[in-house]
């Protein structure tokens, strides 16, 4: 059975098991004409091919309370988009797909880059941000929901729980943060947040002090977790990085928006399967190994930013105090593991930890070389500033693709 304790300085929301899905859909129904809700789904074509995501969509066909589901589609040629629009026809909920490579998106993605607006590289974070200005363009809801689609264990319930606390007039939440364990075919995973992201923050409270925004940092049971919800003013402002530190910097802008105590994060599942990512120890550019690179300098800047200076000692002392923080758990994770008949393995464990390490000195010296680093993708507020026409531009080159 879920806890019920508070801990760090955001809410912590649990499943205490005592409401059923429906009861809490028939609710969302109830306040969607006041609260109109939309749901992202950002998506790589090949997932379509997938079973989990043919599972998403059959599911969500069945919730009620939603105004508008927006796909992002990456990777798809012509012929593979038409297969897309038929693949999401059986939503009878409202709908539109963003061609990410058709023609008349990529014409907007052009006309961005004149004006240094367009995102740097593509991928997740990319897909995201033109999702959300969609969201912003098409002006329907007042909440927006994400999560991703590759989710083997998915129910309907994630989504409602994500947008209840947002929805619930009772409730002053405006950014909601899914959470849960990370388990399958009988191993303990979530490998990155586990033997990267927690000892790394804590580490990092030890060598720079205990800040405000390390206890924040802190206070999230999974800050990795690809489901979040959040309110339309929160999307204007937002500025995000377009690599693997998304997670970490969409908290990071929160954090710097608004007040803690509107901040809050849900149960979402009671078990969690989606594609795991490999290793790629011999490449720094991909897998988990580029994520923790990526991870390492999306907390790196946001300290920096806050004023805590940094030094190749500094790093040094940072990455000693990490590699023993990171070992120490370990040895939590495996007893843990073991007591709830989990398998785990410490040798590949710490040669994980060895490698984020590694890779903890790598992203400072990354930081330091190239301190003039904007990673990160501009908000939507700022946009509209530069491409006044912009939101209409977006409505116009979607609908034009679905119509075609």
């Amino acid at each position: 059975m879920a806890d019920f304790a508070q801990h760090g300085v955001i809410g912590t929301l649990h499943n205490l098991r005592h409401r059923s899905t429906e009861e809490l859909e028939a609710e969302l129904l109830r306040h969607a004409p006041e609260t109109p809700m939309s749901l992202v789904l950002p998506c790589l074509y090949s997932e379509l091919e997938g079973d989990a995501l043919t599972g998403i969509v059959d599911k969500l066909a069945k919730v009620p309370y939603l105004e508008e589901i927006i796909i992002g589609l990456d990777a798809a040629d012509r012929e593979q988009f038409e297969r897309a629009r038929d693949f999401f026809s059986k939503l009878p909920q409202r709908h539109s797909i963003l061609w990410n490579d058709g023609p008349r998106l990529l014409e907007i993605d052009r006309r961005l880059t004149t004006e240094n607006l367009s995102p740097l590289e593509r991928g997740k974070g990319r897909n995201v941000w033109y999702c959300l200005g969609y969201f912003l363009a098409s002006a329907r809801s007042k909440v927006v929901a994400l999560h991703d689609c590759d989710i083997l264990t998915y129910e309907r319930d994630m989504p409602a729980r994500l947008f209840y606390p947002l929805v619930h007039p009772d409730m002053d939440y405006v950014f909601c943060k899914g959470y849960y364990y990370r388990a399958a075919q009988g191993r303990l995973n979530g490998r990155v947040f586990r033997l990267l992201v927690t000892p790394l923050i804590q580490a990092l409270q030890k060598t720079t002090g205990n800040n405000e925004y390390l206890a924040y940092m802190g206070s999230f049971r999974y800050a990795l977790s690809g489901e979040f919800s959040m309110r339309s003013e929160v999307v204007t402002s937002l500025r995000i990085p377009s690599d693997w530190g998304l997670e970490i910097g969409t908290l990071s802008e929160v954090y710097r928006n608004y007040s803690p105590h509107r901040i809050c994060q849900v149960d979402i599942a009671d078990v969690y399967d989606h594609k795991h990512q490999d290793l790629s120890p011999e490449d720094s550019k991909r897998g988990l190994n580029r994520m923790s690179i990526d991870i390492c300098k999306a907390l790196i800047r946001k300290l920096a930013v806050s004023g805590v200076v940094f030094s190749q000692e500094t790093f040094r002392t940072l990455k000693a105090c990490y590699y023993r923080t990171a070992l120490d758990l370990v040895d939590h994770y495996y007893s843990d593991a073991v007591l709830s008949g989990l398998t785990l393995d410490r040798h590949q464990e710490e040669k994980t930890v060895e490698l984020f390490a590694q890779n903890l000195i790598s992203a400072g010296e990354d930081f330091m070389a190239n301190p003039q680093q904007t990673p990160f993708m501009p908000s939507w507020s700022r946009v509209v500033s530069a491409v006044p026409d912009i939101y209409s531009q977006l409505r116009d080159a979607v609908e034009l693709d679905r119509e075609e």
